[in-house]
């Protein structure tokens, strides 16, 4: 069985940290060398920081989701 196609929903370091450089990586391309305003770069890379560091908390505490947190109106069942 390829280890590849096996996921168990854990990660070693070693995959944690290639997809950090990665994601590192292709911010670097997007901020050097993608034309855009000095805000809309900020508005990004804060985006993207806060992004990562919510999914480190998903990998290294297990939170798969937050259930308290909604985006639009909250819809109830009767």
């Amino acid at each position: 069985m390829d280890v590849w196609l096996k996921w168990d929903g854990e990660m070693d370091l070693i995959s944690l940290v290639i997809v950090l450089i990665v994601i590192g990586m292709l911010l670097w391309l997007v901020n050097t060398y993608l034309p855009m305003d000095e805000k809309i770069r900020q508005i990004l890379n804060v985006v993207v920081v806060i992004a990562v560091v919510l999914w480190l908390l998903s990998v290294f505490f297990g939170y798969g989701h937050l259930p308290n947190v909604y985006v639009g109106p909250r819809m109830r069942g009767d």
